[in-house]
């Protein structure tokens, strides 16, 4: 195993990471938490395995099904749903998205394929074999990530509002506010539901939050800093988290990333 950096330098990196307001925030909330009330954990991570990824591809969501990666890229013009090899890295099957769209999250939905796009309001819904689109919903404001729990389909819009969707009508049920110590988490993107927790990255930190789907709050976070260190842009940003159940292993990746990890959380 790959063993990560020491909870000892979490704070050096998260405010070395980037100057977005949010997470410098996100920092000092959890100071303040750590003085004057039971501090809210901060996990290292071991690397299990390290498998290819497609370095083009800029990954707005992740999902396993079935011995599977779907995947959802972005980009106008670029954006893709794609079913991928996890060993291998091989492409098995790409539906390219019409160039005015945006792709965004990916999730598996009583077998069929959900994925969201950013500011068009819609999402598509396609049979799991083939991809070929059987429908088109309707979603209000902007549509980040995207996961369901069993029952209801939860997805963020970048603000720290979740909202629960209908599987079968996509019709918001309910909402919840994400915080932390009391505070908004504003930049939640890709989610992935693992083991009645809401896991949600930050959009432009190396940080995964752990969410109570009752309350909304962050009961944890997973330090990711150092994870991959050959970023040549700010684009290419920690972005996809895919749980497989049936196995209990973790994978990660990014935009542009090269490799997507298989990782354990320390408890």
């Amino acid at each position: 195993m790959i063993e990560m950096q020491s909870q000892k330098t979490v704070t050096k990196h998260l405010i070395k990471s980037t100057g977005v307001l949010t997470f410098l925030w996100l920092v000092s909330t959890y100071a303040i938490a750590a003085s004057e009330s039971v501090p809210v954990p901060v996990n290292q991570v071991d690397v299990i395995n390290v498998f290819p990824h497609d370095n083009a591809a800029f990954t707005q969501g992740l999902t396993w099904h079935d011995g599977f990666l779907y995947e959802s890229t972005g980009r106008n013009g670029e954006s893709s749903l794609r079913k991928v090899e996890l060993e291998s890295g091989e492409l098995l099957i790409r539906h390219n998205l019409n160039r005015r769209y945006f792709g965004e999250g990916v999730a598996v939905v009583d077998g069929k394929i959900f994925q969201l796009t950013w500011q068009s309001h819609l999402g598509f819904v396609y049979d799991l074999e083939n991809f070929s689109q059987q429908k088109t919903f309707f979603v209000a404001g902007e549509a980040w990530g995207i996961t369901h729990d069993g029952e209801k389909i939860i997805i963020s819009d970048g603000s720290p509002t979740l909202r629960f969707l209908d599987a079968d009508t996509q019709r918001e049920i309910s909402r919840i506010d994400v915080t932390l110590d009391g505070e908004p988490v504003q930049n939640l993107i890709e989610l992935e539901f693992i083991n009645g927790e809401i896991w949600a990255n930050i959009w432009y930190e190396d940080v995964i939050v752990r969410i109570n789907p009752e309350t909304g709050m962050v009961n944890s976070m997973v330090d990711l800093s150092g994870l991959y260190a050959g970023r040549r842009s700010r684009d290419e940003v920690l972005n996809g988290i895919a749980w497989d159940e049936e196995g209990q292993r973790l994978f990660v990746t990014g935009k542009l990333w090269p490799n997507l990890y298989e990782i354990q959380v320390r408890e």
